[in-house]
C-alpha cells in the first residue's frame, strides 16, 4: 500500500473515532459509564489481548508468504543465471537457442509478468518462455558425456525454476481469506464501541481524545501492516521489486560477451515475442 494512502486512511479512521470519543463524553457520567472501572480494564484487557494474538499470528503467516515471494524471486533468478551456464555445455545449436530464451524468459520476468503481478492479474497463467525452452530443450540431442550430464543438469534446474517461480507468484492475490478480513474488522469495531464507554466527561477532552487515538492508532497500523504482507507486489514503499532478475539480466550480457558467445534473443526489451 502506498504510504500516503496509509497515512490518509490513519488519519481518518483517528478523526472518526477521536470525534465520536468527544461527541459521547459530553453526555457521558463522571468516572465513565462503567460503576466499576477496575473491572472495566480487565474485560478490555480480554478483549484486547484476543485481538492482538490473533492479529499477530495472522502478521506471521502473511510475512512467511512475503518472504517466500522474495525468496522465490531471488531464487528463480539465480537459477536462470545457473541455467545460462548449463547451456553452453548442450550441443552448441540447442545451447544457443536456450541461452537467447532464458533471457526473454528473464525479460518477461521483470516486465509483462512483473506488470500482472502488480495489477494482480497473472492468475494461474504459465510464463510463454517456459514453454519455449521446453520445446528447445526436447529437439537437443546429446552426444557425449558431458552433453548428456548437461542435459540432466538442465532438467534438475528447470524444475528448481519452476519451483521457484511457484514460490514468487503463490502471493500475488492474497493469502488471507475474506472471512478473516471480516473476523478482524468485527473485533476492531467491539474494541472501538467498548473504548467509548470509557468515556468521561470528568475528564480533559486532550486526555480522552488520546485515550481513543492512541489505540486507534495501533490497530489501524497493524491492519495496514497486514494488508502490506498481503499484497506484496503492490506499489509503494517497501514492495517487492524484480530487482534479482534485472540483475541476473546484467550478468548474462556480461558473461555472454567475456565467453564471446552470439547470442540475439528472440524477443524485444519486455520479453515480448518479436
Amino acid at each position: 500500500m502506498n504510504v500516503v494512502w496509509g497515512l490518509v486512511i490513519l488519519l481518518l479512521v483517528a478523526s472518526v473515532t477521536i470525534s465520536s470519543m468527544l461527541f459521547v463524553r459530553r453526555r457521558a457520567p463522571e468516572g465513565s459509564y462503567f460503576s466499576d472501572g477496575d473491572r472495566a480494564s480487565g474485560v478490555f484487557g480480554v478483549l484486547a489481548t484476543g485481538f492482538s494474538v490473533l492479529l499477530a499470528f495472522i502478521i506471521f503467516l502473511a510475512f512467511e508468504s512475503y518472504d517466500s515471494s522474495r525468496s522465490g524471486a531471488t531464487d528463480e533468478a539465480t537459477i536462470v543465471l545457473q541455467q545460462v551456464e548449463t547451456a553452453q555445455f548442450l550441443p552448441q545449436e540447442s545451447g544457443l537457442e536456450l541461452t537467447g530464451e532464458l533471457v526473454c524468459y528473464g525479460r518477461s520476468v521483470v516486465g509483462t509478468e512483473w506488470d500482472a503481478l502488480e495489477a494482480g492479474t497473472l492468475g494461474e497463467a504459465v510464463n510463454p518462455w517456459g514453454v519455449e525452452l521446453f520445446r528447445t530443450i526436447q529437439d537437443a540431442d546429446p552426444q557425449t558425456f558431458g552433453e548428456e550430464s548437461a542435459y540432466d543438469r538442465w532438467m534438475a534446474q528447470t524444475e528448481a525454476r519452476e519451483q521457484a517461480r511457484d514460490d514468487r507468484i503463490h502471493g500475488a492475490e492474497g493469502i488471507i481469506p475474506d472471512i478473516l478480513w471480516l473476523v478482524l474488522y468485527l473485533i476492531a469495531g467491539v474494541v472501538f464501541v467498548y473504548m467509548l464507554f470509557f468515556a468521561d466527561r470528568a475528564e480533559r477532552a486532550t486526555t480522552q481524545a488520546l485515550l481513543m487515538g492512541s489505540v486507534t492508532v495501533v490497530i489501524t497500523f497493524s491492519l495496514l501492516l497486514l494488508n502490506f504482507f498481503d499484497h506484496p507486489y503492490d506499489a509503494g514503499l517497501g514492495q517487492l521489486k524484480p530487482v534479482a532478475m534485472e540483475r541476473t539480466l546484467r550478468v548474462i550480457d556480461e558473461v555472454v560477451e567475456l565467453v564471446d558467445v552470439d547470442v540475439t534473443p528472440p524477443c524485444d526489451a519486455d520479453g515480448r515475442l518479436r
